[in-house]
């Protein structure tokens, strides 16, 4: 059984930022990637950032340069830092882990970006 919790979603500003968490618990050996996917009204779930294990990170090109995907390996908890947060931004975010073709979701966090 996996389990992963996300936290730190919310309302913030546009130019704002916020830090999400994904805590990972359970058989969890061998899922080495971690990523973040969001899904805004209407669209289809895409990838945001995604992390190995050697650290070696991926962005979606709209989130470069202001999101950064990170791990606490110790912890089994991995974050998004997103910062110059833009109305776009705005979906429910899932956190997610990966091994071969079998992954895990968590239970997404809306965040939401005024303008």
């Amino acid at each position: 059984q996996v389990q992963l919790v996300e936290s730190g979603g919310g309302l913030v500003q546009s130019g704002g930022s916020l830090r999400l968490s994904c805590a990972a618990s359970g058989s969890i050996l061998g899922f080495n990637t971690r990523g973040w996917y969001r899904q805004a009204p209407g669209k289809q779930r895409e990838l945001v950032a995604r992390i190995t294990s050697s650290g070696s990170a991926t962005y979606a090109d709209s989130v470069k340069g202001r999101f950064t995907i990170s791990r606490d390996n110790a912890k089994n908890t991995f974050y998004l830092q997103m910062n110059s947060l833009k109305p776009e931004d705005t979906a429910v975010y899932y956190c997610n882990i990966m091994r071969y073709s079998t992954d895990y979701w968590g239970q997404g966090t809306q965040v939401t970006v005024s303008s």
